[in-house]
């Protein structure tokens, strides 16, 4: 700092002010230290900086996998926002296949230069309600069920079956038949949930379910079986992808969507994948769940109380397009 003061004529807590992005500091006189430190090779020392000023500008985010439509889109959301706000973000994915707690996930954040931590809480741990944050490490939880100790931010993955549902009788169908995500998912159990309270609040039948793994080749399998039920007038596909090996199934068995069969998908995740989308869909604010997630935890780390114990729900948006059809 010391040099790009003297090579750019000014006093280093000038060069202070430049590099932590003050306003206080005239525009040529920014170009001319800005110049000096590219000429120099200067960087700043964030480590000192956390030091000084008892923070890092990161964000660790904690989730089980990086790949699915729903992580990527939400990672999306709390990396945009980090970009905003001069933040980094640090990634801790946990193994499926692992002994794992919260707990165990924010200790191993806890290690790593971070101010807070999101847990996508795609799955259930033992300690959700049990876990209490330490005052210098704010947790975010983006979870369909609240917390007692920590915020937790999501969509209304119950209430958005239950409009699906309650889309698909209005339109004529005696009952829905429903493909559900695999069951160790959160969102899974509460889309299930919503669809069969649903019915049963109208006194509909309950059909059996068709548990899925959020592929197109689960929904594939299921739409082969349920094309053979002539009592199937409307399937609720627990996402997109499944939605669309069902319509796969039924053009396989030479049936037609939605003239033999209405699908509702969930996430609107297909919108540039598949030419002529004709799929309804429930759509998911996946980018404004990681958005409001990243401000929760800001929030707490500039000293803002923002309440556990409740769930901050984002709206959910019905998509229609031309896969479902009235009935007489």
């Amino acid at each position: 700092m010391q040099d790009v003061a003297q090579e750019a004529g000014v006093s280093p807590q000038t060069v202070s002010r430049v590099a932590n992005h003050s306003s206080a500091v005239k525009p040529a006189t920014r170009i001319r230290v800005e110049e000096a430190m590219q000429k120099l090779g200067y960087r700043p020392n964030y480590a000192a900086r956390a030091l000084k000023h008892g923070h890092f500008n990161n964000i660790g985010v904690v989730l089980f996998n990086m790949t699915s439509y729903g992580n990527a889109r939400i990672l999306n959301g709390i990396t945009n926002a980090a970009l905003d706000n001069d933040y980094a973000v640090t990634l801790h994915q946990i193994r499926y296949d692992s002994i794992h707690t919260l707990q165990a996930a924010i200790n191993r954040m806890k290690q790593l230069p971070v101010d807070g931590v999101i847990v996508i809480l795609e799955k259930n741990l033992p300690d959700v309600n049990s876990y209490v944050p330490l005052p210098d490490l704010p947790v975010v939880l983006i979870s369909e069920e609240p917390s007692d100790h920590c915020p937790t931010v999501d969509a209304d993955q119950y209430g958005c079956s239950i409009a699906i549902v309650d889309y698909l009788l209005s339109n004529g169908h005696s009952t829905v038949y429903h493909i559900a995500g695999p069951t160790s998912s959160r969102a899974a159990q509460s889309r299930e949930r919503g669809w069969r309270d649903a019915l049963e609040q109208v006194g509909a039948p309950i059909p059996q379910t068709f548990i899925g793994d959020w592929n197109a080749d689960s929904g594939y399998q299921a739409g082969l079986a349920l094309a053979n039920n002539p009592q199937c007038t409307a399937i609720y596909a627990a996402n997109d992808q499944m939605a669309y090996g069902v319509i796969q199934a039924y053009e396989r068995k030479g049936k037609k969507v939605p003239g033999d069969v209405s699908i509702v998908g969930v996430d609107d995740s297909l919108v540039g994948l598949v030419p002529r989308l004709n799929l309804t869909t429930m759509r998911m604010p996946f980018d404004q769940i990681g958005r409001t997630a990243f401000d929760m935890v800001k929030w707490q780390c500039n000293g803002q109380h923002v309440p556990a114990g409740v769930k901050t729900v984002i709206p959910t948006q019905l998509i229609e397009r031309k896969s479902v059809r009235s009935i007489g």
